[in-house]
Order: structure tokens, then sequence, then C-alpha cells
């Protein structure tokens, strides 16, 4: 089973998982490692020999699914039971490393990718992700969901195929703790709704519709990185309404077009952050898109100090005027 140890110098969890070692991409030399491999068969695809039974799929009037939440083979969270630290030594801690891992397939389609999606499809997406935060939240051991969309082997894409994952946690991230312990801190009210009325003139600002708004951050870590922020205050996902979801995943699609029309088809890490399940202090859901462009080196890994090589400004001057295609 995996396990959580706790990196006593930062006080976040590391989570070992032996078992993602058996996947036949890990570790090959790059050359070998081919996301559209033709003799590889992608389970993801309709009439696949993998047979996973789904917690959810949607299907159309003939009876074929659109898109399915399946388990993952390889989770890095597995099982009922509650976060239970134990001490093996001075400075040893660890725990059971429970929870749920899931795959979220988005479309039959194998070369079908988020930028391309028509609006209906955007809230069916929205809805199912919804549905699962739901699912999770309803769950005893389970304090957060963590929804990632890696695209690219860059990114961390074993498989071309459009998915994302859904991780239920028996703790809440580090990550996540920070941003709350930022809202609290925070004297302005809301720090994304206070975001959202300063970048909406500013050079910024990428594309906004109704529901909500995209930005590159001015406090940008890395080429390209992109904030969306729903205009509706809501600490949770699940506490959106369906029109406010479809209005932020189309936000999320056409940021993901403006990249490709700019850059191409880049891989890039989508990440949902959300209040934790049983969050009752100030938050504000939101989305982070993070290009992968640059490589994280020494100085960032040692200090945790980032270098971003373009502006902001600049990024987002290029992706409000790129060419994109209807």
């Amino acid at each position: 089973m995996s396990q959580l140890r706790l990196n006593l110098l930062t006080g976040r969890w590391v989570t070992v998982v032996p078992s993602r070692a058996n996947r036949t991409s890990d570790f090959a030399p790059r050359a070998q490692q081919v996301e559209n491999d033709p003799d590889r068969e992608c389970p993801f695809c309709p009439g696949s020999s993998y047979a996973d039974t789904p917690l959810l799929e949607n299907k159309d009037a003939q009876g074929n699914w659109q898109m399915r939440v399946v388990p993952n083979r390889y989770p890095a969270f597995e099982g009922d039971e509650s976060l239970a630290v134990r001490n093996l030594g001075p400075v040893h801690v660890m725990a059971e490393a429970s929870g749920t891992h899931e795959v979220f397939v988005f479309s039959p389609e194998h070369t079908q990718r988020l930028d391309m999606f028509p609006d209906a499809v955007i809230a069916e997406l929205m809805a199912a992700l919804k549905s699962r935060f739901v699912a999770h939240a309803n769950t005893p051991n389970i304090r957060y969901t963590q929804a990632i969309v890696n695209h690219g082997r860059e990114a961390g894409a074993s498989l071309a195929h459009p998915h994302g994952q859904l991780l239920g946690l028996p703790f809440v991230p580090g990550e996540i703790l920070e941003e709350e312990r930022a809202f609290e801190r925070f004297k302005g009210g809301c720090i994304v709704c206070t975001t959202v009325e300063a970048e909406s003139q500013s050079e910024r600002l990428v594309l906004e519709n109704e529901y909500a708004m995209v930005v590159c951050p001015f406090w940008s870590s890395s080429p390209y990185e992109l904030l969306i922020m729903p205009k509706e205050h809501n600490q949770h996902l699940t506490d959106s309404s369906d029109e406010a979801l479809t209005g932020v995943g189309i936000a999320i699609r056409d940021a993901l077009a403006h990249l490709v029309a700019s850059l191409g088809d880049i891989a890039f890490n989508l990440v949902f952050h959300t209040a934790p399940s049983h969050h009752a202090g100030m938050y504000h859901w939101h989305v982070h898109l993070f290009p992968k462009l640059t490589t994280t080196a020494g100085f960032e890994r040692g200090t945790g100090v980032m270098i971003n090589i373009i502006s902001p400004e600049q990024a987002a001057d290029t992706l409000r005027h790129a060419a994109v295609q209807a």
C-alpha cells in the first residue's frame, strides 16, 4: 500500500507509491516515451480490452459513452481508513495513503483536446466534475479533492487520450493550507474577488466572460502562467451554480485555445484549487494553468524562488492578440 511520509523540514507530506513504477512508461529512455505509440493499445478508447467499471458515465442517445470516470489502475491513494499518523522513530513520521484516485476521460475521441470542445461538452464536463467532488465530500476519510489535467509528456501525461485525474486525499495539502492562511491574512476582503476587480482593465487581462476572468497573474512564476478566477464568490467548486461552472469551463477552454494559437500544442498542467471539504474560513475557488515551457533548476529547487523569463504583461499581450480559430 502507498505511504505518506512527513518531511519535517517543510511540514509537508510526501507520497511513496512503489506500484506506480510498474507503469511501462516510467523510467524509459526519453526516445521511447511516445504518447501516441501506434503499437500500444489505449485503455481509454472505446472498445479497449481494459474493462474498467465506471464510477460515472455519460452516454449519448445511442448508448455510447461520451465521458467517464474510472478507478486509476496505479492509485497513489487507496482505502477507506482515516488518516492515522505513526511515529517510527525520532524523525520518521508516516501514515497510510488512504483515499481514492480516479481517471476522468473527457472524450471517446483519442485526439480531441480541451480547447476543441464545444460549449455543450464543456457544460457536461464541469457537471461531471462537480458530481465527483460531491461524492468525495460525502466520503468520510477524504478531506480534500485535487483535480488535475496533465497534457503532454513534459507535464507528466503517460497517455495522449484526453483525460484528467481526481485524487481524494485523507489530508489537506500544504499548498492549500498556505492559500487558506493567505486568505485569512488578507485585510482587503477576498484575495480573488479583489484581484478580479483590480485586473478588470489591466494589461495582464487575457480574456473574460460573464462568469470568469483569465489573467497572467502579477506574480506569475513561469512563462505564460494563467489564473482562471470565477467571478462569483464561492469557497467550494461545488457551491457554484451549473451556469457559473460552465462559464468557468468555457474560460479554461478559451485560455487553452489562446495558448495553442500563440505557442502550439504545448504541454501543460491544469490544477483546480477549492476549499477543503469541511472548510469554514475565507476562500475562493480558482484554477491554475501552468504551460511547461521551462525547467525547474537548482536555484528554484534550492530556494523555492522561481525565475520567470517572460513578464506576465508581455505574456498576456501575446495571448490576447492570438489568432484563435473559431
